[in-house]
Formats: structure tokens, C-alpha cells, sequence
């Protein structure tokens, strides 16, 4: 029963039903004229006898029909309402005076129940919007704030996705999970339907993940930092799904919630020979698969759960479940380790279980971080657990929707891109230095699927060599020596030959993957910069982490949050410093006074060969 200035007053319908009364509140306004104005669905009620005291708002309790659990109220037509002030009426009433609240209650009625497998289906009173013969539940939403303690490793986003992943097990159950960064969301509302008809479909069993390519909005039109890194998921991520599936990146990646469990896929195979053209099932795999078939499914394979998922009992029973559930129908003789239609089994009611799971110490003297879920100790956690999964033998999909599946934001400031880049290098560092290495994967991964993860741990590298160009240049000036002694034609036949295979590649690429020319030519640029300064940081950190032990802090990138037009670009043009420009620096001012110096050197000398000053 509420209360209001200490006038409260309350009346009560009598009406007895086998699922009890429901109470609701009613509220009501005086007026400056001193009339009393509903302001609840019973607009015909009049108040106004109700109250004496020049109280400004009061509120009215009163006790509703009853109506069976999770079913909107059957109410008829309201009569036409006498002396109402319709003005008032309309800019105080929720919905702005247009239509109905039954849809309201209806809904308030969902959000408050856990669903359940029953369909709620819409009433034909409801008349506002029809949702006559409609499914009309909504999603169950649970904010998941994970337990940290000094003295104890949170892993960052890796043990957040961890201990959501086991609380979810819980709460939900589903056998999907989508992975989205803070600064992105949903654009395209079919994206998660797209993505689930390739694991539902047949086969699709075999498929651990969905990834979909990255879009950004903020980025300034002529893009010069190559925010969008389109080569990348236009044309590196393309390729890798002709193969067995691109390489996980993170955000907008649609996992399978059972792969995440360490297991491996109903049918696997392993290729042999030097560019894996053999191919045959995995032994263990298949014996594993018929095994399944003989065991119930509420009894999980592994005996040994404690060790390996954590003491709690309701996370471990949901394990089968899960696996259940996302299987294909069997709807055709054709599909393979599928569910009957109308099988799914009922999730689980919420309880204390959940906090239990994601507390700090459950994790200890278990195998998450380590085996199952997201893998720890690499700033790159999410190519470190899709590396493991392929390895397993699942496969994986690039999906590329018509319109953007999802959208974020990305650092438009040069600084801030660099620290970008400077992370995920050296999270490329750390897996070619770690168990991780593609050198050491299984023969369930193709050769070329193999040669697509090195290039993933190698790139940085190759900022070595690229730097050593970069002062090539400078060195030749100052020694008066260039790198060829002498401009041959067998010298300048090979140089020939490499310049047209270099360039023809590019357009086939740009014209392949539908690349803008000038997003291609950024690209380029930008790998430039990228590789003479934060490539290289990456490899002094990742050697020093392997060679002393020494672990590399990374500060949180700043997105651009502008919010009015004309400052939408504003961050492009601040300049702030950090020591990832100093080699870019050394270079630039190195080579400008050898040229300098060897200019005025020619210049004054006694007989001037200008020859050599060009090459």
C-alpha cells in the first residue's frame, strides 16, 4: 500500500480464483482547479469524492481481478470518460494519451517471469498493437558484475568471458553465445539468425564459431590511419573461409556454447601430405561420436568434472544440455548427429548458483584459462582460444551480411591507433613464442590453414627488415656506396620481374575482395608506420616477457566520443606524444641530412657527378 503526504486511502474488489489476487497500484493527480485526475487504465473512475486535502498527488490502492500467472487482463472497452481533462490527461499518461496500457501490463507481466518453453502468446484486446496469435516473450537479460579481490588474477577480458560463460550455464543455458566489445552493438537486427542457420543447418555441427567482419563508424572520410582495415576483413578473412575458417578476432564472433567446453566436434578429420590434400577421419573422434550415441545425455563422459569445470553441480549438469540443444533438427535422413523437433529441454530456474560460479576462487585447480573457455596469458586471448579450437578439428565461418552485422567504434588519433596496434603485435609475439605456435599444431589443421596462423605470429617481425630499408637509403648517401655496385641488366631484369608480380597480386586482391583502391593504398601506408614503430615495440616486449619475464602493462584505448557534428573529427588533429615515435622520428631526420649533407657535398666538390647522387 503506498502512501503520499500521509493520505493514503484504499478499497478492495472482493474476488476469489484459484490463482489468487493481484494487486496493483493506481495512481491519480489533482489539478489546479482542485479536480482529481486518474492517471491509471481505469480511466472511468472518478476520484473525486475520494479526497479532501489540497494534496498535489495521491495514491489510490486498489485490489484487481484475478487473472491465471503470465496472462494479460480480459478487459472490455472503456465508456467515455466524463470531465476529463484531456490535455492533462495525455502529457502525464505514459504512453503520451495514445491508445491502450494493457500491452504494458502485459509485457510488465513477462519481463517479471523467467521464461519458460510455453509461448505467451498476445491477446486480441490488446488494442493498441495486435499481437493477436503472436509469441510475444522477452529475453531473459542478466548484468553479470564478477567478484574481484586483491591477491587474485582476474585476467581481464578473458576471465570475464569465463565466468560469464559459467553463470550463463546457469541462468540460461544457451547454446550460443554471442561476444560483443563495450563499444559496439547490434546494427543488424538478423545478424544472430543468419549466423545460427549455419550451425543448425546440416553439418553445421561441426562449426564452433561465426565470425563476422568488423565495422566502425566516427572514422573521418579519407581514412589515413586505415581504421576500417578492410584488406584485412575483406580480403585476408574471405580467404581463410575457403580453407577451415578465418581466424577469431574478438568481437562479433558467434560461439558454439559447447566447443568453449574443450570438446571436440562430432566428426573431425586429419590431413597429411605436404599441402594436407589428403584427408581422412580422425580414429579418436569417431570412437568418441558412436560412444555418445549409447549414453544418455544427462550423464556427461567426463568423470573427472571437479578437476576440470569447477565444484559447482548445476554448471556441470547444464554441460549435456547444451550440447543438446544446439544440435541440427533431424528433419532429413541426411543429418547426422541431430535432435528430434520439439526436444529442447527446459532451462534451468535462476538461483544463488550463478554467483557461486563466477566467484574469484572457483576457477583455482581447474582448467579454465588453461583448456577450456577462453586461454589465458596472451593479450590476444581470443586468437589463442580460436587456434585451440581449430586445432580440435572444428570448423569455422566468415559470415558477411548484406547490411553491417554489428557496429562499434575505433581510435581515430594517431597515438591511440599505434597503442592499438602495438597490443595486438604483441599478442602476436606472445603465441609464437608459446605452446601456441602453428609449427605445433595438430594434423587435424590443413597445411595452409597452418601457414595462415604463422603469418599471424610472425608479421611483427618483419618489421625488423623493414626498418633496415627504412636506413638503407641514409646509409648509401653517407658511404657513397650504394647496395648494387653496378646497374646491370641482370640486376634490373630481377628487379623488373618482382615489381610486376608485386603489382599484379595487389589487383588481383583489390579486385577479388572489391577493395577501393585508395583503401587499399592506406593500408599500405599505414603498414608503413605501423611496422617502423609499434611492430617493433612489440617484439622488444614479447622477447623481453620470454627472455626476463617481464610482463608489459597496456592503458585502455580512447575512442573518439564526440557528440555534435562539428567535433565529430576532432581527435584526428591532437597531437600526443609517445615513445612509438621515436623511431619513425629517427628514420625521417636521418635520412633528410644525408640527403642534405650529400647534396652539398656533390654540390661543392671539384668536378660535381650528379650521377651518383641519383643512384
Amino acid at each position: 500500500m503506498a502512501s503520499s503526504n500521509n493520505h493514503n486511502k484504499s478499497s478492495s474488489l472482493s474476488s476469489t480464483s484459484s490463482y489468487g489476487p493481484q494487486l496493483a497500484v493506481k495512481f491519480a493527480r489533482r489539478t489546479s482547479s482542485g479536480r482529481v485526475v486518474s492517471l491509471s487504465r481505469d480511466d472511468d473512475l472518478d476520484l473525486s469524492s475520494e479526497y479532501n486535502e489540497p494534496n498535489d498527488y495521491v495514491n489510490y490502492t486498489v485490489q484487481m481481478p484475478p487473472t491465471p500467472d503470465n496472462m494479460p487482463n480480459s478487459t472490455q472497452s472503456n465508456p467515455p470518460h466524463h470531465q476529463r481533462n484531456d490535455t492533462a490527461d495525455s502529457l502525464n499518461r505514459p504512453n503520451g494519451g495514445r491508445g491502450d496500457d494493457h500491452n504494458l501490463d502485459a509485457a510488465t507481466k513477462v519481463m517479471s517471469k523467467f521464461p519458460e518453453n510455453d509461448p505467451f502468446y498476445g491477446h486480441m484486446d490488446e488494442k493498441s498493437i495486435d499481437f493477436t496469435g503472436i509469441d510475444i516473450p522477452l529475453p531473459l537479460f542478466v548484468y553479470l558484475s564478477r567478484e574481484k579481490r586483491p591477491g587474485y588474477d582476474h585476467n581481464k577480458k578473458a576471465g570475464a568471458m569465463n565466468a560469464i560463460v559459467r553463470a550463463s550455464a546457469i541462468l540460461s543455458n544457451g547454446p550460443f553465445i554471442l561476444n560483443l566489445d563495450c563499444d559496439h552493438y547490434i546494427y543488424n537486427s538478423l545478424a544472430l539468425h543468419e549466423g545460427m542457420c549455419f550451425m543448425m543447418d546440416r553439418g553445421g555441427d561441426r562449426i564452433c564459431y561465426i565470425q563476422f567482419p568488423q565495422r566502425f563508424e566516427g572514422i573521418d572520410p579519407s581514412d589515413r590511419y586505415a581504421n576500417h582495415n578492410t584488406v584485412f576483413f575483406d580480403g585476408n578473412m574471405r580467404a581463410l573461409d575457403g580453407l577451415q575458417g578465418p581466424v577469431c578476432v574478438g568481437t562479433g564472433c558467434l560461439f558454439r556454447r559447447f566447443a568453449l567446453y574443450v570438446f571436440h566436434p562430432p566428426r573431425a578429420n586429419e590431413y597429411a601430405g605436404l599441402f594436407g590434400q589428403i584427408k581422412y577421419p580422425a580414429p579418436h573422434i569417431q570412437a568418441q561420436s558412436d560412444d555418445d550415441e549409447e549414453q544418455p545425455l544427462n550423464v556427461h563422459p567426463d568423470p573427472n568434472l571437479p578437476k576440470t569445470f569447477g565444484n559447482s553441480a548445476m554448471f556441470s549438469d547444464s554441460i549435456p544440455i547444451c550440447e543438446f540443444q544446439a544440435r541440427p533438427l533431424m528433419d532429413h535422413k541426411s543429418v547426422k548427429n541431430g535432435r528430434p523437433p520439439g526436444a529442447l529441454l527446459a532451462p534451468r530456474p535462476p538461483l544463488d548458483a550463478p554467483t557461486i560460479a563466477e566467484a574469484v576462487g572457483y576457477e583455482d585447480k581447474t582448467e579454465w584459462g588453461s583448456r577450456i573457455g577462453w586461454i589465458y596469458g596472451s593479450v590476444t586471448e581470443d586468437v589463442v582460444t580460436g587456434y585451440r579450437m581449430h586445432n580440435r578439428g572444428w570448423r569455422f565461418v566468415y559470415c558477411i551480411t548484406k547490411q553491417d552485422a554489428y557496429r562499434g567504434t575505433t581510435p581515430i588519433n594517431l597515438t591511440d591507433r599505434l597503442h592499438q596496434v602495438l597490443r595486438w603485435a604483441t599478442g602476436s609475439v606472445e603465441i609464437f613464442f608459446s605452446r601456441n605456435n602453428p609449427f605445433l599444431a595438430t594434423t587435424r589443421l590443413k597445411f595452409l590453414q597452418r601457414i595462415a596462423y604463422m603469418n599471424v605470429g610472425i608479421y611483427p617481425f618483419t618489421s625488423i627488415f623493414l626498418v633496415l630499408y627504412c636506413f638503407l637509403p641514409a646509409f648509401s648517401l653517407f658511404s657513397g656506396h650504394f647496395i648494387v655496385e653496378t646497374l646491370n641488366i641482370t640486376f634490373l631484369s630481377y628487379l623488373f620481374i618482382i615489381t610486376i608480380c608485386i603489382t599484379l597480386l595487389s589487383l588481383l586482391e583489390v579486385k577479388w575482395s572489391g577493395i577501393a583502391l585508395e583503401e587499399w593504398w592506406r593500408n599500405e601506408q599505414f603498414w608503413v608506420i605501423g611496422g617502423s614503430s609499434a611492430h617493433l615495440a612489440a617484439v622488444l616486449q614479447g622477447l623481453l616477457k620470454v627472455i626476463a619475464g617481464i610482463e608489459i602493462s597496456f592503458t585502455l584505448i580512447s575512442k573518439s566520443t564526440a557528440e555534435y557534428e562539428d567535433d565529430i573529427y576532432a581527435d584526428l588533429y591532437v597531437v600526443k606524444w609517445t615513445s612509438l615515435f621515436i623511431m619513425p622520428l629517427t628514420i625521417m631526420v636521418i635520412n633528410v641530412v644525408a640527403l642534405v649533407l650529400d647534396f652539398s657535398r656533390t654540390m661543392y666538390s671539384v668536378i660535381p657527378q650528379w650521377n651518383k647522387f641519383f643512384g
